[in-house]
């Protein structure tokens, strides 16, 4: 009997030390439930830079500034009008020698080529034959004046004679004059006058000194009056032209300078002048024609090619910060605006082109807004390695 009660005080005993640990079992996961402490998430865009970095910032309140727009019109290089010479022959004849060739430097005065024209011999021949006549007539009207004296011709007979010198003078005069057109000098008129002698070679002089930027002739061929054979250009100045939008159009006055971008010069920025601005619109491009003159003493520039011509317009008001304040990433702009003393955001902006060293602002901060105007780029770099302390 006391085996018994011994053998049941001890499996009591050990069904109460199981329930124990299960419930000790039980409560375990419990205690892992309670949640650990909550990380804090930084802002990429904010920074908070060191002493040292903040030396080498400059803040400064967004303000407006007097900005001009710039009108960007796509044109090209031209010969400038007043410096070229488009020459011809001015008669009929067969080129029978050819000095000149393109890209010769010339004189005024220098022999392009040379003709032979039967024109310019019939020409000649005529003024000789006015010449002759004109003198025969003045020996007749000085022995009819002799012979009136001695009362052996009447007055009616003097009058005839000198009407016929008058029409052989003025025969004479046109004879000369039609030499003149055909080119001819006054010494060359001598000339033929004091040896008698008719030269039917007629050399074709330049009339502008410059270069040889056009040659349609060549040796045997026949030219008449119309044909242009050389053109002979001036090419230390030249025209840049172009197409500016009739609504664009008044932003741009006479005689303001104005920048010239040639792209074959690898974007390289000329100066000029706007010498021209049409008083028309064109009606079938709606647009005014523009002409800027620009010195080419170097020749670099040359006609046909390429250009943007940039016109300033008038300067008006407009809210800007300066370039050294833009940051750029993933294509698109960036300023540190202070949020408070110490602290500085990336902030994205939308800006226009750079205008004298000043960005104008479309979107993105307001006037006043407290800026960093230099150092951003020190600014950026210690954001990023914040940045990547903080990964």
């Amino acid at each position: 009997m006391n085996t018994s009660s011994s053998l049941a005080s001890i499996c009591a005993l050990s069904l109460l030390a199981l329930s124990l640990s299960g419930c000790s079992d039980d409560k375990k996961p419990a205690a892992s439930a309670v949640p650990a402490a909550t990380a804090v998430v930084t802002d990429p865009t904010l920074v908070t830079p060191p002493p040292a970095v903040v030396a080498r910032i400059t803040v400064k309140a967004l303000a407006s500034y007097p900005i001009a727009d710039v009108l960007r019109v796509a044109g090209q290089v031209d010969f400038d009008e007043q410096r070229i010479a488009r020459i011809g022959s001015t008669v009929t004849g067969r080129v029978v020698e050819v000095r000149q060739h393109l890209g010769n430097t010339v004189k005024a005065g220098d022999v392009l080529a040379v003709l032979n024209s039967a024109e310019l011999g019939q020409a000649q021949l005529a003024y000789l034959k006015a010449r002759s006549q004109a003198a025969l007539e003045q020996r007749n009207v000085e022995r009819a004046k002799l012979l009136l004296t001695a009362d052996v011709i009447g007055t009616a007979e003097l009058q005839r004679r000198e009407n016929a010198l008058e029409m052989a003078q003025a025969e004479h005069r046109a004879a000369a004059d039609q030499l003149k057109v055909l080119g001819m000098s006054e010494a060359g008129l001598k000339r033929i006058a004091q040896t008698g002698n008719i030269d039917s070679l007629k050399p074709l002089t330049a009339t502008t000194a410059g270069i040889v930027v056009e040659r349609s002739v060549t040796q045997g061929q026949v030219v008449t009056p119309s044909d242009p054979m050389f053109t002979i250009a001036d090419l230390s100045h030249l025209w840049v032209v172009a197409e500016v939008p009739e609504q664009q159009a008044a932003g741009a006055r006479i005689g303001q300078d104005v920048a010239i971008e040639i792209p074959a010069l690898n974007g390289e920025q000329v100066g000029g002048r706007l010498v021209y601005i049409s008083d028309t619109v064109n009606p079938q491009t709606r647009t005014v024609l523009v002409r800027t003159s620009v010195e080419n003493k170097q020749r670099r520039l040359k006609p046909a090619m390429l250009a943007t011509m940039l016109i300033a317009t008038e300067a008006v008001p407009r809210l800007a910060l300066p370039a050294t304040a833009v940051v750029r990433e993933n294509n698109q702009d960036y300023v540190f605006v202070q949020t408070k003393p110490g602290q500085f955001k990336l902030t994205e902006v939308r800006l226009a082109p750079e205008v004298g060293g000043l960005r104008p602002v479309l979107s993105g901060v307001r006037l006043g807004d407290s800026v960093v105007i230099d150092g951003a780029f020190h600014l950026n770099n210690e954001r990023n390695r914040q940045a990547l302390e903080g990964a």
